[in-house]
């Protein structure tokens, strides 16, 4: 097997310096060996938690601020006292950043769970030490070879009142079995309908097709509110290029010219097939090109360059 005949939208190239780095747990930085949680922990046994993934550009984080007002509300969802102030946690990443001397290209995982419980039961009164922070930072620039094969998976993005897809939560497992799915289909990452049927996101990024000249993505009921998803948006309507949040169908996204995925991670990543059917060229094409060229433009503002 050749490294293009699976893809992750996650796919970077290897740095050895990321064999070196330290990692925040709970307020102290430790090698890769000694980054150690307990086996009582609430995220480990529970998957009780909530994170961030967030990308170093040029010494900034990029859209800081929508990163950390998205943590924090989702810690109020879920009742968890991340036992941090909005200034601590961004400080807990600088801190980490500064001590593995990380300038541009990085990626950081930041995890808040419950913590440790008493018992191994779910009630979380169990949880009785405060919560368990962890920031994992990664050199890591993107390398992904050919655009992405999505198959459609009988997996859903469920309603609200089941767990809300809004949540950026350590439960990941509905996506887990997605993504398995379509790489047992012989697709890279599974593309998943909402509740009504309509075309909704992908195990692991938000996803947007073009049609003449449009730019359409779900309406956003049933997907992660992605911040790079609210970007894409935004630089679509500021340059004039006609953007839709809207239901619409398997057929319509077979007849689309060109698909793409939107993550903090990758930014945008084109979509090349479909269930077996090539989208547009199969390659980039032209409107994902040139809202890649809009989001790094918006992302270089936003560092102050």
């Amino acid at each position: 097997m050749t490294d293009t005949d699976h893809v992750s939208t996650h796919q970077s190239q290897d740095d050895p310096r990321n064999e070196e780095i330290l990692i925040y747990v709970n307020g102290a930085l430790k090698p890769k060996a000694e980054a150690l949680i307990s086996v009582y922990d609430s995220g480990f046994m529970l998957g009780d938690g909530i994170w961030e993934g967030l990308r170093l550009y040029n010494g900034k984080w990029a859209f800081v601020d929508d990163h950390l007002n998205r943590l924090f509300e989702a810690s109020l969802a879920i009742d968890l006292d991340i036992g941090m102030t909005r200034a601590e946690v961004f400080a807990a990443l600088e801190e980490t950043r500064a001590a593995n001397n990380m300038h541009t290209d990085a990626h950081a995982r930041l995890m808040v769970t419950r913590g440790i419980k008493t018992r191994p039961f779910q009630h979380p009164s169990l949880s009785r030490q405060g919560p368990t922070v962890v920031i994992i930072m990664e050199h890591s620039q993107p390398k992904i070879p050919r655009p992405i094969r999505l198959a459609t998976v009988p997996h859903q993005r469920g309603l609200p009142m089941t767990q809300d897809p809004k949540l950026n939560s350590h439960s990941k497992l509905n996506c887990i079995l997605a993504c398995i799915a379509a790489e047992k289909a012989g697709a890279d990452e599974a593309l998943m309908l909402d509740v009504h049927g309509f075309v909704n996101t992908t195990n692991a990024c938000n996803f947007f097709i073009v049609r003449k000249g449009e730019v359409w993505t779900s309406t956003g009921d049933y997907c992660m509110n992605g911040i790079t998803r609210a970007k894409v948006i935004q630089v679509c309507q500021e340059a004039g290029i006609p953007v839709f949040e809207r239901n619409y169908s398997l057929v319509e996204t077979y007849g689309a010219d060109e698909a793409f995925l939107t993550g903090t991670f990758g930014a945008q990543t084109p979509v090349g097939s479909i269930d077996g059917r090539q989208i547009g060229t199969g390659e980039m094409g032209p409107m994902t090109q040139s809202i890649r060229d809009l989001y790094k433009a918006l992302v270089a503002k936003e560092a102050g360059e």
